[in-house]
């Protein structure tokens, strides 16, 4: 048996065979104060009263920590309670302890005992919570609601795939609603009149520039591109003051080398 200071006290119990067929209301103190009993506290007076062979009617004389028959109903249940003995008529109840079929429990306290009802309806309200949500469906245009079998019992994963691949496939379908439409309409008007888009004129401006720069990029391009074709220009020729005259082999006249040669009349 676990020692009571290493466990809980709640979680063990203890029970000797060998009394079961002679146990009775008489004897189950004696039954109860057994050194392999881990709930008996060996610095009682019930313990006292056993080393000096006394009964345990003069309990009531003794001052300190007692364990009395509570409640009896043989041959199955017995309760045995621990209390702390003050005067003869007075004495503080510590724990009870019942015997049921042989064996040794020991009763929750108040405290605990609220504890675990407590925890127990959260278990199951988490538990109901989450079998609901299971069943809860979420559309925009439709809302919430919840889609329940015939029989009333959970859904498989793969029915439950299969029915979200459908209903995916009608919400595609089906539009949104009018109520839907002018609520978007409405709410954007006003976020353009809280948040007005703000105009940019250097875009327009480094654009033009940038048109410019390609046409003038552009032209010099073709210019470049085109053949370039040497053109040769001749001196003209300088006119002299005293025009110079060559001689004529044939006529005896002279004639300049700017213009046609002169011509004489005919005498006689």
């Amino acid at each position: 048996m676990n020692d009571l200071k290493d466990s809980n006290p709640l979680h063990i119990s203890w029970c000797d065979s060998q009394w079961l067929p002679v146990l009775s209301q008489h004897n189950v103190l004696e039954y109860f104060s057994e050194r392999s009993n881990p709930f008996y506290d060996r610095t009682c007076n019930n313990e006292i009263l056993k080393m000096q062979r006394l009964s345990f009617d003069q309990l009531n004389k003794f001052q300190g920590i007692e364990y009395i028959l509570l409640h009896c109903q043989e041959p199955i249940l017995y309760v045995i309670r621990k209390q702390d003995r003050l005067s003869p008529t007075q004495a503080t109840p510590l724990a009870d302890y019942y015997i049921i079929a042989g064996v040794v429990y020991k009763a929750p306290d108040l405290n605990a005992l609220i504890n675990s009802r407590l925890l127990t309806t959260v278990h199951h309200l988490q538990s109901a919570f989450d079998e609901s949500f299971s069943y809860s469906r979420y559309h925009p245009s439709k809302g919430y609601w919840f889609e329940f079998n015939k029989n009333g019992e959970k859904d498989t994963n793969k029915e439950r795939s299969d029915k979200s691949a459908k209903t995916k496939v009608r919400e595609e379908v089906s539009a949104s609603t009018k109520f839907q439409r002018k609520r978007v309409d409405i709410l954007l008007n006003e976020l353009t009149k809280k948040f007005p888009p703000k105009l940019t004129t250097t875009t327009t401006t480094t654009t033009t520039t940038t048109t410019q720069q390609t046409n003038t990029e552009t032209k010099k391009e073709t210019v470049d591109s085109e053949p370039k074709v040497d053109v040769k220009l001749e001196k003209p020729e300088t006119t002299t003051t005293t025009a110079q005259r060559e001689p004529l082999v044939n006529s005896g006249s002279f004639r300049t080398s700017g213009g046609p040669p002169e011509k004489k009349p005919r005498i006689g």
